[in-house]
């Protein structure tokens, strides 16, 4: 398995431009497709918290905004104790576009947890 460094790379330069405001709480994520193109994201707030975006999304988005959707590796980076974990909301958005995505996960300290997606959303809702 690749070692994954320079997406987790990519991830924390998107963190730095991450809005939080609210929470003080900046996460980075970059998604890499199958061919090698990688697309980031970083979580953006808002005072209508309802209307804020995660680090993931923002990637994922940024991707298919590109005319990318095969998904294969998802990184995401926070300065947390433990590598931290998409909320359930992204774990649904990147099912849709590959269930058995690879899912790095990264602190600031290097320490790093890798799943595929399919294990942490083992029942997605799908249309089919």
């Amino acid at each position: 398995m690749e070692d994954f460094s320079g997406l987790l790379e990519a991830a924390a330069a998107a963190r730095k431009n991450a809005y939080a405001p609210y929470s003080r709480f900046p996460v980075g994520a970059a998604v890499q497709t199958a061919g090698g193109r990688i697309f980031t994201g970083c979580n953006v707030e808002n005072v209508s918290f309802g209307l804020t975006v995660c680090a993931e999304r923002v990637a994922v988005f940024s991707a298919v905004a590109a005319g990318q959707k095969d998904l294969a590796v998802l990184a995401l980076v926070a300065d947390t104790p433990e590598p931290p974990m998409p909320c359930g909301a992204c774990r649904q958005v990147l099912h849709e576009f590959n269930p058995a995505m690879w899912i790095v996960c990264a602190d600031l300290n290097g320490k790093k947890r890798i799943f595929r997606l399919d294990e942490l959303l083992p029942e997605a809702f799908s249309k089919f």
